[in-house]
């Protein structure tokens, strides 16, 4: 049957439901249990006999003459309903039979009972409309297979998907599992501007929006907050955090999305190394709490973070592979290493940050961690702290997970002058058509004017979740961004 005649078909079982003076949408529900606590209690519920009242959705509806088995789901477990002919009457009986379609969300109310193969079930005495379906749910062997029209209509994908909900029960659970190791040791929870009037804190293109009320154009945020933050450190408070939403208007891949969730913390009186030991126990209890292991096979890679860390040295590594210094290099020689090797990158602004950074990711790509990648040059990081033993590399460590970075770290750099400039370099790249280059922040320039202790910062997007799960940045999404339907 074509679709528009099944809804056809339903809305007059609607009216049919209407003329019975039935409302089809009630506001309120006589639910005494959730499906799974139902389950759970069975055993008690049918020695003692009392009445129970549960709802669901329909998921299935078996009739064999005057018995008819539906299975029923509630988002917490999924249980039988028994509608016995004699025990509800003909009446009742029939109607269900006439008005009631799977996908419709009803109410039962029985007795528990256990049948004859053993299954824990709900023998009902009456049964209630609580929301008539218009559209009927595919089938549930079969599901959604189009991949855009699953994320369209995640609603259906996770309903007929218990892998998928099992998903996103463990996102939530990664995401307070991090929020509860950082408020265990005192870190406070808080919420940073998601639109700002100059973007900061990593060198991402933004989303540009007007503000009407103010008159001014304004940016979504390109980090969770960075420079807000480190403000708060200004501020006096020792450990602050946020996981929150954060905007790049950039390309689309495997491990990028334009909108995602990110983490990001800062902690005075603490350096980089410090927080490579920290980060370490943070991805193992998250790791541990979440998935119960500590070995992941993702990609071609199997990542144990029970290991000792490597530690990868970003300059070694690049000289090795290319014969390039990236410390002594020209941004001509970068990019005759480039056309040479046929690696692509983008001629307009392109300049000795971006092509050492391409050259990188060549190599990223073979490293299997876990890892810091550190020895990076201060000219890469505008916002880290220089080591004090080679001034010209910064105090930075990037997370290597399976030949991607997962999270970023540094001593954050809190010499006001040092600061501008090199915000004014970073402002030069910009004019010369590098428009990932961070934005010249004078007010956070101001803002450090006043001291700001010692401070280690990290941040980690939910790349890493979806790395852990073995699955696409969007595909560990409840709704990825998608162009409208045509």
């Amino acid at each position: 049957m074509a679709f528009i005649d099944i809804r056809n078909e339903r809305i007059k079982k609607l009216e049919k439901l209407k003329e019975k003076g039935v409302d089809a949408y009630p506001s309120a529900s006589a639910r005494t249990h959730t499906i799974q606590k139902f389950l759970e209690e069975h055993t008690t519920l049918e020695e003692r006999g009392g009445a129970v009242t549960l709802d669901g959705r329909v998921m299935s509806v078996r009739t064999h003459g005057g018995s008819l088995f539906l299975d029923i789901y509630d988002g917490t477990g999924r249980t039988q309903g028994y509608l016995k002919k004699d025990e509800v009457g003909e009446e009742v009986f029939s109607f269900f039979e006439e008005v009631v379609d799977i996908g419709d969300i009803v109410e039962l109310s029985g007795m528990a009972f256990t049948t004859k193969r053993g299954a824990q079930s709900l023998l009902a005495h009456s049964w209630k409309m609580l929301a008539k379906s218009l559209r009927p749910i595919p089938d549930t062997w079969f599901g959604i297979k189009d991949e855009e029209e699953r994320y369209r209509k995640r609603y259906l994908d996770i309903l007929l998907s218990e892998d998928l909900r099992a998903r996103f029960h463990r996102r939530s659970l990664f995401w307070n599992t991090i929020r509860a190791y950082l408020l265990d040791r005192d870190f406070m929870e808080v919420e940073t501007p998601v639109l700002e009037t100059t973007t900061g804190g990593a060198d991402a293109r933004p989303f540009v929006t007007h503000h009407n009320a103010l008159n001014i154009d304004a940016y979504l945020r390109i980090s969770a907050g960075e420079l807000w933050q480190k403000r708060l450190m200004v501020a006096g408070f020792p450990k602050v955090f946020e996981i929150g939403r954060i905007f790049r208007n950039e390309g689309m891949s495997f491990e990028h999305a334009q909108d995602y969730t990110q983490v990001e913390f800062y902690q005075a009186f603490s350096d980089y190394e410090e927080g490579m030991d920290m980060i370490t126990d943070l991805y193992r209890t998250v790791a541990d709490k979440v998935y119960n292991t500590l070995t992941f096979s993702i990609k071609e890679f199997t990542v144990n973070f029970d290991s000792v860390w490597e530690r990868y040295d970003y300059g070694a590594l690049i000289k090795k592979e290319f014969g390039v210094d990236p410390f002594e290099t020209s941004v001509e020689d970068v990019r005759k290493v480039l056309e040479e090797r046929h690696m692509p990158f983008e001629s307009k602004g392109f300049n000795l940050e971006r092509g050492v950074d391409t050259l990188w990711k060549h190599i990223r790509k073979t490293l299997s961690g876990p890892g810091f990648l550190i020895g990076v040059p201060v000219y890469m990081e505008p916002l880290a702290k220089r080591n004090k033993k080679d001034l010209r590399v910064a105090d930075r460590f990037q997370v290597i997970l399976a030949g991607s970075e997962m999270g970023k770290g540094f001593s954050e750099l809190n010499n006001s002058l040092e600061q501008a400039q090199r915000f004014n370099h970073q402002q030069e790249l910009r004019d010369a058509g590098d428009d990932e280059a961070q934005m010249n922040d004078t007010s956070y320039v101001e803002a450090l004017e006043y001291g700001m202790p010692p401070t280690f910062g990290f941040g980690v997007s939910e790349r890493l979740f979806s790395f852990l799960e073995g699955v696409s940045v969007r595909e560990g999404q409840l709704f990825p961004l998608l162009r409208p339907k045509q």
